[in-house]
């Protein structure tokens, strides 16, 4: 889904920022051969799968990978299916898991990576190269997160996150005041069987769609003037949706990830208007936490120019 900059506010505040997804709205985006994302997420599984695939001790996660089964069936053709843990199939990639193991005739690559993962693991790691989403789990009666397969966060470590309380996951994040009230009532909003979106956006110097906190983050560079900063900067962007799971008061969280060059992003004067009012009334606490606290004012002056060259929407 192209990021709409309408979703953007001045003045900026962290808030949870629901609205009810609208008939017709796909939830899940199949990953294209060859796709940025299948690329990133391969990498990912492949050195470092113990921290994107994690779940907390017991917990199931079989009705909510049927419940993500049986929203791509509404894709024609699916591009995931799934009968139990050691069994599933993404028919758009050609390779399945059966009785744990890999099996199929699509790109050697995937199957390989499939096979060098703990068998436990590989219906999980198929699920995550069948979509361009990550996914995560959200319980409604304990307000906490149990399972998570995600191989691009943004600058947050899944691992740490597995279990936790709605509260301690957001903890970390910057004037968090109205999502840690809102909690646990959050959780139960989007547990239910309404259907939710929310998008999430910030200005990075990091260009890729992987952004563990253990892999670093690369800087902005010094010294750099406005133009050279705003050449540099990436518009990293979100698309969460809400999943129902019938019968298990959770849902599934799904975070689709984008990334693009900003100017590559910014078509219209209104595009570059809004990002400006955005980022002009951040306080310094969510400067600080996203990283812009030192290139605010650069960025500010770049956007200033692009707001006076860029031509008016039609």
């Amino acid at each position: 889904m192209p990021f709409d900059f309408n979703q953007l506010n001045a003045p900026f505040r962290m808030q949870p920022g629901l609205r009810r997804i609208a008939p017709g709205i796909e939830q899940l985006t199949p990953s294209r051969p060859n796709g940025r994302h299948l690329r990133e997420k391969m990498a990912v599984l492949a050195n470092t799968s113990h921290e994107a695939l994690v779940a907390a001790p017991g917990f199931n996660a079989s009705p909510a990978l049927r419940a993500i089964a049986d929203e791509a069936a509404l894709l024609a053709p699916a591009a995931f299916e799934f009968e139990g843990p050691d069994r599933c199939a993404a028919p758009r990639l050609g390779w399945s898991v059966r009785e744990g193991r890999a099996e199929g005739t699509g790109e050697a690559a995937i199957g390989d990576l499939l096979t060098l993962l703990p068998a436990a693991k590989r219906a999980t790691a198929l699920l995550c190269l069948a979509f361009e989403e990550d996914f995560a789990v959200i319980d409604g009666a304990t307000a906490t997160i149990p399972w998570l397969a995600v191989c691009l966060p943004s600058r947050w470590a899944p691992e740490d996150k597995v279990g936790r309380h709605f509260a301690a996951v957001h903890a970390p994040v910057a004037d968090n005041a109205l999502l840690i009230e809102a909690g646990e009532r959050l959780a139960r909003l989007v547990t239910g069987p309404d259907r939710w979106e929310r998008f999430v956006w910030t200005v990075s110097a990091e260009p890729r769609l992987h952004q563990h906190p253990a892999r670093g983050e690369a800087p902005w560079p010094d010294d750099a003037d406005a133009e050279s900063i705003a050449a540099h900067a990436s518009f990293r962007h979100e698309h969460q949706t809400f999943i129902p799971v019938a019968g298990t008061g959770q849902a599934v969280f799904t975070i689709h990830v984008g990334s693009e060059p900003l100017d590559a992003m910014l078509r219209w004067r209104d595009d570059a208007q809004r990002l400006h009012d955005a980022i002009s009334t951040m306080t310094p606490a969510v400067l600080a936490y996203r990283g812009l606290d030192g290139v605010r004012e650069r960025l500010l002056e770049a956007l200033l120019r692009r707001i006076a060259a860029l031509p008016a929407a039609p």
